[in-house]
């Protein structure tokens, strides 16, 4: 805030006690306040009138003070009752230089590796076309609401999530500190994927790709050729005829290559070379989860390498952030058009789709379809983790924060529906190759990632060019979710302790490099040859679905009945200049906790515990460890509870209240803007809404608060 700000407002402050403080006789007081005088009447002929007079100027005081003391912008110091400049290594709360950089950043994070190996599977599963309604219902009641719920506290308070939980009801705080834990844990494990891909495009700088032959040695086997001669007689000369039959000996056969022969015989335990190159050369994966094997040493490298490119993707925050997700956030698009047209002209590519879209309308009846819609909302759309919210922080305060979310939810559903013909179409591909129902190669996750879309690549033209491309956009997809998760924890982190962190230049990075070597260390152990059985405990665990719907459900109660369904309307109306729909509120109040609660239950009720390959159960320790991750950020909520409640003080009642009272320095709505600055006042002129003013738009677009 400007000191030119500051005075206009003091001014304002001054008039409304000149106008509504009693003269009642006796001596008056003349106080100046930058040019400005005002006459408080301090003695009157009562002393009941006198001190009335006299705490009514106090608390003008006060407020005048605390304008001026809390500048959101610059942190002024309060010196003798006067301004004090900034100091000169103080750093102020950047925000987004433009629009498009806040689109871009929350694109990268919400459109990642999920839109295109859990959607298209989830669908095909849950009766293809039919699971759109769903699907749809959950984006409408419970998706587009608490994206907007989210998006629209970070825009209003300027603060990252713990804090900003803490100013809009403190008694809710704990959701700050649980999504936290969450994003922690998911930048540890979510990273092993990155150093996956990048293995994937070094292998792909060779002259033939490795997972496009059986001739390497991590193969089991080979198929072999074996001629058939045919000895026929013809107008009395002897002709033999040679037909080749292509039978697999061991386990790999080139499936391409068998195609173009006359006759072939697949076996049982026949594999493709694409899956032999995932399993036995990239992971080698042991035997059981008892053996956690050697350290993968080039996949090391790797995770290296990608933690690397994190911390200086973050390490400025959103100044580079800001710029990096120009080209993370738009390149894959290019790549899955590319992708999707390759896709659409392979054979057997119509019967994949047809797989895909093809409606099963008795899969309606069944719940699981109905949790797996709203689990996949809650996944995909990043909402309850904490990052909407401190993307939103970084926004201009009139940032059209409503239009913005329905945008961005939109171009997330429709990647992910686009997403689904480019997979499909591939694996109506490799049906086809393999003479075997869609059935038995569609899977999701990494699996489909690192050994459907390889499989894709290898048969374009210039394969090594397309598998370069390919695995270019993977590592985007990939690092851009992850970056911005680390930018939101290190926003959440200095919000905090902004006295720390906004005065010295470099200890935001430093503790950016803690964390970073810190989670590279915890990952080395998904990295060796046991660590897919620890990556599928975090992956099931630590980030699961009923941790979402928890957080879910305490977020809609404290805005729709606690803060205010409609106070936060009153918010969103003062930043942007309209109000939403009014169905986002009555989701907010009863459509989203009803819906999350009953998923939650059901949730629980169709819990089974995690087996590696849906055949190997881990161990008790291995299941202890799992709910770790689960209870170590659920149960902060309810805790963070219990522990305000009983170190405030006062009587129950009273603490209730105080804990679900929002901060005093949170921003004013309109209506409270008139009656400081307007309180029927005719020399106020018109109304504050219609009179607002550049300086008072400067005065809004802070920092933190």
């Amino acid at each position: 805030m400007e000191v030119n700000d500051v005075q206009r407002h003091r001014m304002a402050f001054w008039n409304y006690a000149r106008l509504h403080t009693p003269e009642v006789g006796g001596k008056k007081r003349t106080t100046e306040s930058n040019g400005t005088v005002a006459t408080l009447s301090l003695y009157g002929s009562g002393s009941r009138q006198r001190e009335k007079s006299r705490q009514k100027a106090t608390a003008i005081r006060s407020m005048e003070k605390q304008l001026e003391c809390e500048s959101a912008k610059c942190k002024l110091a309060c010196q003798d009752g006067n301004l004090a400049q900034p100091s000169s290594n103080q750093l102020v709360r950047g925000q987004w230089a433009n629009k498009m950089e806040f689109l871009l950043a929350v694109a990268g994070q919400i459109i990642g590796l999920g839109n295109v190996w859990r959607f298209p599977y989830l669908c095909y599963k849950n009766g293809g076309g039919v699971f759109f309604i769903p699907y749809v219902l959950f984006l409408f009641s419970c998706g587009i609401p608490l994206f907007l719920l989210e998006t629209s506290l970070g825009q209003y308070t300027s603060q990252g999530t713990v804090t900003c939980w803490r100013k809009i009801c403190p008694l809710f705080e704990g959701l700050g500190y649980g999504s936290q834990v969450v994003v922690l844990y998911s930048s540890i494990y979510y990273i092993i994927i990155l150093a996956w891909a990048f293995f994937y495009l070094f292998s792909s700088f060779k002259s033939e790709l490795p997972w496009a032959n059986c001739q390497n040695p991590w193969n089991t086997g080979i198929a072999v050729l074996i001629l058939t001669y045919i000895h026929l007689y013809f107008n009395g000369f002897l002709v033999t005829s040679t037909y080749p039959f292509y039978v697999a000996t061991e386990n790999c056969m080139e499936f391409d290559k068998a195609r173009g022969l006359l006759n072939f015989t697949v076996f049982e335990n026949a594999t493709s070379p694409v899956k032999e190159f995932w399993e036995r050369r990239v992971l080698n994966i042991t035997d059981n989860v008892y053996e956690m094997g050697n350290m993968r040493w080039e996949l090391a490298l790797c995770l290296l390498l990608s933690w690397i490119l994190c911390y200086f993707c973050v390490w400025k925050g959103v100044k580079s952030t800001g710029k990096v997700v120009y080209f993370t956030a738009t390149f894959p698009y290019v790549m899955l058009v590319v992708l999707l047209i390759r896709g659409l002209t392979l054979p057997g590519a119509v019967d994949g789709i047809k797989f895909y879209l093809y409606p099963d309308p008795a899969r309606l009846a069944d719940p699981q379809v109905w949790m797996d819609a709203g689990t996949q909302i809650f996944y995909s759309y990043a909402i309850c983790i904490g990052c909407l919210t401190a993307l939103g922080s970084y926004n201009k305060y009139n940032n059209n924060c409503y239009k913005d979310c329905v945008y961005l939810c939109l171009l997330n559903s429709g990647t992910s529906f686009v997403a689904g013909f480019a997979i499909f179409s591939v694996l109506g591909f490799m049906a086809y190759e393999q003479k075997t129902n869609i059935s038995m190669v569609a899977e999701s996750g990494p699996g489909l990632a690192f050994i459907a879309y390889p499989r894709a690549v290898a048969m374009m033209p210039l394969p090594q060019l397309w598998a370069i491309c390919f695995f270019i956009m993977i590592i985007l997809l990939g690092l851009d979710s992850e970056f911005v998760g680390l930018e939101a924890l290190m926003t959440t982190i200095t919000d905090m302790f902004p006295n720390f962190f906004h005065t010295g230049k470099h200890r935001r990075k430093i503790l950016l490099l803690i964390i970073s070597i810190a989670s590279f260390l915890i990952g080395l152990v998904m990295v060796t040859e046991g660590g897919l059985y620890v990556f599928q405990l975090f992956d099931y665990y630590a980030c699961s679905g009923m941790t979402l719907l928890m957080f879910a459900f305490f977020q809609s109660v404290c805005i729709g009945w606690v803060y205010g369904a409609d106070h936060l309307y009153d918010n969103i109306e003062d930043m942007i200049g309209y109000r939403p729909l009014p169905l986002i509120k009555y989701c907010w109040k009863y459509v989203t906790p009803v819906v999350c609660s009953g998923t939650f239950v059901f949730s629980l009720i169709k819990y089974s515990p995690l087996k590696f390959n849906n055949t190997t159960e881990y161990p008790w320790w291995g299941y202890a460890i799992g709910w770790w991750f689960t209870l170590s950020s659920t149960l902060l909520v309810p805790l963070w509870m219990i522990y305000v409640i009983i170190s405030t003080p006062g009587s129950l009642r009273q603490r209730l209240r105080t804990l679900c009272t929002p901060s005093l320095d949170l921003p004013e709505n309109l209506t409270q803007k008139n009656a400081i600055h307007c309180p029927q006042n005719p020399e106020c002129g018109v109304p504050f809404q219609k009179s607002e003013t550049a300086a008072w738009n400067k005065f809004r677009d802070t920092g933190p608060l």
